[in-house]
């Protein structure tokens, strides 16, 4: 049985709207112009960084990561032509800690991106290819920082995904 989530939005003039999900955790939205709630194209793109924000931290936690600073970067190509959609993204995990391990990190950050995080996952399916990278400053005894990316995914890269809408 697929679990249902609902979201209920009231027109509040102009273009704002006001937005009840199923959560109860209500939230604003409008254009660029009017600028009383958010925009819904970048809020896709929070939705992202959140998504797989989570994942990282619950699996780096597993792993034993001692992460005492974590931010997520998150930056979207659009097109000019309508519909306007994201054609390439990029999701940039930073990290500081202490004897942090880069092969961890990275694997976090793919299991992410190739298995748990469902908005990640939708995002690939269609015309918008995301890529997942990393910085790390570990400090402590053996002390580096490094930068890369770990994988891209998209577009149209969901055959699992897609498949299953046939």
């Amino acid at each position: 049985m697929p679990t249902i989530k609902t979201v209920d939005l009231r027109h509040e003039g102009g273009t704002l709207f006001h937005a009840d999900p199923s959560s109860r955790h209500a939230v604003s939205f409008d254009d660029r112009f009017s600028n009383q709630g958010g925009s819904p194209v970048e809020t896709v793109l929070a939705a992202l960084g959140a998504c797989s924000a989570m994942d990282v931290v619950s699996i780096a936690a597993k792993k034993r990561q001692a992460i005492e600073q974590y931010e997520i970067h998150v930056r979207g190509s659009q097109r000019d032509e309508y519909p306007q959609v994201y054609t390439e993204i990029e999701v940039t995990h930073e990290f500081v800690g202490h004897d942090l391990s880069e092969a961890a990190l990275r694997r976090c950050i793919e299991l992410s991106a190739t298995k748990y995080c469902p908005v990640n996952a939708m995002i690939s399916a269609g015309a918008t290819i995301v890529h997942h990278r990393y910085q790390i400053w570990s400090l402590g005894e053996a002390p580096f920082d490094s930068q890369g990316e770990v994988i891209a995914t998209g577009p149209y890269a969901r055959p699992d995904i897609l498949a299953d809408q046939r």
